[in-house]
């Protein structure tokens, strides 16, 4: 017994030397940015390991950048060619992976199309441009026989889109829920921490680095919904349809709102969900009333989470840094790994670019947000006068909309007007729409009705 010992330990140490021995799989990298800057260093700081899991040397021999200046700081002391030109890269036989991170919709869709083209794999963390243009781009690379990954496009370094597409492969996915962007989850967090209003909170986001001068995508929902358009399609196994998503932002949250809601019992976040139902499936992105009881309402800050239910398994859920240079870059270099392992192998072995075979994609439509069945928060400043609560509720009642629960505010001293809060069962959101346009008619209602949706997530 004892004389094996040795032997395995000389064994593995063949093996290693084997491995190291190997022809490095050569990279190239377009765009040496935050992102980029993050994949090349986690890449050269832990490359014995890398190399020890994908079984052979994985080198960015190339990098692309218009600004060398900072590609050359970034890389200084590296043994790497630097190129203002990508086209150059792209053209170049020993190039065996190219990885897209300058982002964006163009230059970055010609780009991969031409990396396919060429016979090269891909690794983008791209999300605007896999929700927009991801059909075209995986039929490409079907046709070529090579893939492309995109682990690093949805919730940074969370391995969602791996559980998706094999850990829970045995499931029928039957809904998701999502934190996945960072910017908004801290604002909701800051304002129901402070009791702060919504643009005093983005000034902070900004100040903090974690919202752009022009934050438009993450607080309208549009950054979200990107992420969520990739979900759905890989969960559900339909195209890319971003086109059909419905987003709403958090930029008219009041403060007032998110105190209601939690005396309710409740927290607000910016949920990205997408259900199958008999009809077609949901797509939608808006702020959402959870139970505070429930995990992802306690996540708080930029840090993303993704609940995902599955016929078999039940409810999983996935926790951590959405964004972030070394985060994204974890996901990124995952995708070289599989790319790696995967490089000679038959392409119809590899896993499909959205989990099923191309050629069985469903044709489910996307259903209008009037079509979508949830409950609602309602508020409704009225005033304070004797049979106020009777006209509304008979409005509700009129199109089979039920109460769950209500809270009537006393006004402050000396008004005469008072807010109205209710919660409703679940019903279709045509006759919620309806039912609103009605109420603000009404002589006592003196302000828009606030709506806000609502979702159990049990």
């Amino acid at each position: 017994m004892d004389a094996k010992v040795p032997r395995r330990r000389a064994d593995g140490k063949a093996r290693a030397k084997v491995t190291a021995a190997l022809k490095p799989l050569q990279v190239g990298l377009l765009g040496i940015g935050t992102v980029g800057f993050g994949t090349w260093t986690v890449l050269r700081r832990n490359e014995e390991e890398i190399t020890r899991r994908a079984g052979r040397p994985i080198r960015i021999t190339w990098i692309a950048d218009p600004a060398q200046s900072r590609a050359r700081e970034a890389t200084r002391g590296a043994e790497v060619n630097l190129t203002v030109d990508a086209e150059a890269v792209l053209a170049r036989p020993d190039i065996d992976i190219v990885i897209e991170l300058i982002g964006g919709i163009e230059p970055a869709r010609t780009y991969i199309l031409k990396a396919i083209a060429n016979g090269k794999h891909v690794v983008t963390a791209n999300k605007a441009l896999l929700a927009r243009h991801g059909n075209e781009i995986f039929a490409a690379a079907h046709a070529k026989g090579v893939m492309v990954a995109f682990e690093g496009a949805v919730a940074g370094g969370i391995p969602i889109i791996k559980a998706l597409r094999e850990g829970l492969t045995a499931n029928r996915i039957e809904w998701i829920a999502g934190i996945i962007n960072g910017t908004s989850n801290f604002i909701l967090s800051e304002m129901r921490a402070k009791g702060a209003p919504f643009d005093a909170v983005l000034e902070e986001a900004q100040a903090r680095g974690y919202a752009e001068a022009d934050p438009t995508f993450d607080v309208e929902g549009i950054d979200a919904a990107h992420k969520l358009t990739i979900m759905s399609a890989i969960a559900f196994g339909v195209p890319m349809q971003f086109d059909k998503a419905y987003t709403e932002g958090i930029s008219r949250l009041a403060r007032e709102d998110i105190r209601y809601a939690e005396e309710l019992g409740y927290r607000i976040k910016l949920l990205g969900i997408t259900r199958r139902t008999a009809a077609g499936i949901e797509l939608r992105v808006h702020p959402t009333l959870i139970p505070e009881r429930r995990l992802i309402a306690n996540v708080e800050g930029v840090m993303n989470a993704v609940l995902v239910k599955g016929d078999a398994v039940g409810p999983t859920m996935y926790y951590g840094a959405g964004a972030g240079a070394e985060p994204t870059a974890s996901a990124v270099i995952a995708d070289l790994v599989d790319v790696t392992r995967m490089h000679t192998a038959d392409p119809e072995h590899r896993v499909p670019h959205l989990a099923f075979q191309p050629d069985q994609l469903s044709d489910l439509p996307v259903l209008p947000i009037g079509e979508v069945e949830t409950s609602y928060y309602l508020r409704m400043r009225v005033l304070d006068r004797p049979g106020v609560l009777a006209d509304i509720t008979r409005i509700l009642a009129d199109r089979e909309i039920s109460i769950e629960a209500m809270i009537q505010k006393e006004p402050p001293e000396g008004e005469d007007q008072a807010d109205i809060i209710m919660l409703t069962h679940r019903t279709i959101e045509k006759r919620v729409v309806d039912a609103i346009a009605k109420i603000e008619r009404l002589r006592t209602v003196r302000d828009k009705v606030v709506r806000i949706r609502m979702e159990e997530l049990n």
